[in-house]
């Protein structure tokens, strides 16, 4: 079986109108380094500069299974798997330990953290088929340190980095 070539990319945009710079940039310059780019976001009507370089985009929200699970199948119908997943979805909640409302928590820890690691889930049984494939995940420098008032995020990209590790391992 060939590797596929195919990367998919989430958090190309927040889908809320603020561009993820980090997604957006990789998913150009993949793109235009001839690689089959799949943008993804909670709010497709912001990749709509990526879909008019030719990037194909989609609809992803890493805290819906469903939307994981329409994407990884649209790309292995396409390619027989996804090649590559770049994590880049997330977000920084500020604000301090103690008075941050642990409901805005559980959501930090549901997009940067679990909604990546089944995404995850979803892609390595095609990799494994293939015998290859690649999964970034994109943390933080704050993946390595804390500061006061986003101890929350912090959090999350130290998480994140121990999941890399322990990854890479497996």
């Amino acid at each position: 079986m060939t590797q596929s070539r195919a990367i998919l990319l989430t958090g190309a945009s927040s889908g809320t109108g603020m561009s993820s710079g980090s997604g957006r940039a990789a998913a150009l310059r993949l793109h235009r380094a001839g690689w089959p780019v799949y943008a993804t976001g909670r709010n497709v009507d912001a990749l709509a500069d990526l879909a008019a370089e030719g990037i194909t985009v989609m609809h992803l929200d890493v805290t819906d299974e469903e939307s994981m699970a329409a994407a990884v199948k649209r790309i292995t119908d396409e390619h027989g798997a996804v090649g590559t997943l770049i994590n880049n979805a997330a977000y920084s909640l500020n604000g301090t330990i103690g008075e941050t409302p642990m409901d805005e928590v559980r959501a930090q820890f549901e997009t940067n953290v679990f909604g990546l690691c089944r995404l995850t889930q979803m892609v390595l049984p095609g990799m494994r088929e293939q015998g290859g494939g690649r999964v970034v995940l994109m943390s933080s420098i704050f993946g390595l340190f804390a500061t006061p008032g986003r101890g929350y995020y912090q959090a999350t990209k130290h998480a994140l980095e121990a999941i890399g590790d322990s990854l890479r391992h497996e």
